[in-house]
């Protein structure tokens, strides 16, 4: 297992540099990980059904086929991971980081959500699917270190 590769899917929060904290921690620990995400581009994510599909009338269908052409790559990305990191910010709410943390959950995926302690109480039903409930990027890094090499 150690020299195994893994594949480790970041989901959730856009709007910090979490993911370049955990990538920055894989690399320092010497991990074989492959590190696959969303879309971070909020722009890219809200308009490629309309950019790549055509025009819709409607805020409802433009978000609705943006959402069906961004499942392409999630649900591909999620299925073919190891395991799964949702990331809740503060910020906003993250609907779909909740129904990525579902979906791998659904799939038997080893989930770790990363969260700040004040949303432990929205977030009990997920944390309760969760394998380990992060709050540092930090901590996403030991944990996937001990789960991958097996020592502290």
């Amino acid at each position: 297992m150690k020299n195994d590769n893994w594949t480790v899917y970041l989901s959730g929060e856009i709007h910090s540099d979490w993911r370049e904290q955990i990538a920055s921690g894989i690399d320092k620990a010497g991990l074989a990980v492959t590190l696959l995400a969303p879309v971070t581009d909020h722009a890219s994510s809200d308009d490629c059904g309309v950019s790549i599909l055509g025009a819709e009338g409607s805020d409802f269908w433009k978000d609705h086929k943006g959402a069906k052409v961004n499942a392409i790559r999630t649900r591909t990305m999620i299925e073919r991971s190891d395991v799964v990191v949702v990331r809740f910010g503060d910020k906003y709410k993250q609907w779909n980081a909740a129904f990525d943390a579902g979906f791998a959950a659904a799939l038997g995926k080893p989930l770790i959500t990363l969260h700040d302690p004040d949303l432990t109480h929205p977030l009990k039903e997920v944390d309760g699917a969760a394998m380990a409930v992060a709050e540092t990027p930090e901590q996403v890094v030991r944990l996937l270190a001990y789960a991958i090499e097996g020592t502290l």
